[in-house]
């Protein structure tokens, strides 16, 4: 609701800008209070007359500001290739010499995180030229946090189809996710428990943590799961053939969106 009123504020604010800014170029000069006034009731007299404006009004400002988004994460993606692509700490799945790359920011406590696995899971069986790097986004609370913390020092112990293996176990449980649950699913797969407290509390793990929510802050995500393909942003669990059609449009032109 809040977010309409905003819109709407914005549709009226931006109508009031275009009434006034021609007479405004054209007389070179400055409205009195009483002109403004007056401009203003012959807005809101043809808002009222003519509400449907609003809607169409709204609507491009909408896509305006996706748009505006749109070029703004681009630019953020160009400019933080090697967080995303390449940093340490990150699950890399798939080929790790692939041809294209897919990244994807998650929480275990995400609904539609654990709804996108069996996506990524199915492109990884059936593309073996995909690389698939996986960031921990813990966005959902201090559970949330706790889980990712835990599967981030079992990265120390655990790699490739194995490392992938912990984290499907982990995304597969039932019920909210926390440090105990993870770490539950850890032991169950025969990991050094001592060695797996030690590594949890090393700096490495909460610096690493900390560059992944700046990194998303920087692209300005907000929420769980989003995709990067070269470089576009996809937010939300979009489905298996979106996904896979990204990908084929980077290899064949270099880009997420062809043509």
């Amino acid at each position: 609701m809040r977010s309409s009123f905003l819109k709407f504020g914005q549709a009226v604010a931006l109508l009031g800008t275009l009434a006034i800014a021609p007479a405004a170029m054209a007389q070179g000069a400055v409205f009195t209070e009483q002109q403004k006034q007056a401009i203003g009731e012959i807005v809101k007299d043809y808002l009222l007359k003519n509400p449907e404006v609003l809607t169409e009004v709204i609507a491009e400002l909408e896509k305006r500001q996706a748009e505006a988004q749109q070029v703004a994460q681009a630019s953020a993606v160009k400019e933080t290739q090697q967080s995303l692509l390449n940093a340490s700490h990150s699950y890399v799945v798939g080929n790790p010499s692939g041809d294209v790359t897919l990244v994807e920011f998650f929480d275990y406590n995400c609904g539609y995180c654990k709804k996108a696995l069996s996506d990524v899971q199915t492109l990884l069986k059936n593309d073996p030229k995909l690389r698939v790097v996986l960031k921990d986004f813990p966005v959902l609370g201090p559970d949330s946090v706790e889980a990712s913390r835990v599967a981030l020092a079992v990265k120390n112990q655990l790699q490739g189809p194995k490392l992938f293996d912990y984290h499907v176990k982990v995304m597969d449980t039932r019920g909210r996710v926390n440090g105990e649950r993870a770490m539950a699913v850890a032991k169950d797969m025969g990991l050094d428990m001592a060695r797996l407290q030690k590594d949890l509390e090393s700096p490495e793990i909460r610096n690493a943590l900390q560059e992944n929510m700046a990194l998303g802050d920087r692209l300005n995500l907000s929420g769980t799961p989003a995709f990067i393909v070269g470089e576009t942003v996809i937010p939300g669990a979009v489905g298996l053939e979106p996904l896979k059609q990204l990908v084929d449009n980077v290899r064949a032109c270099g880009k997420a969106n062809c043509g």
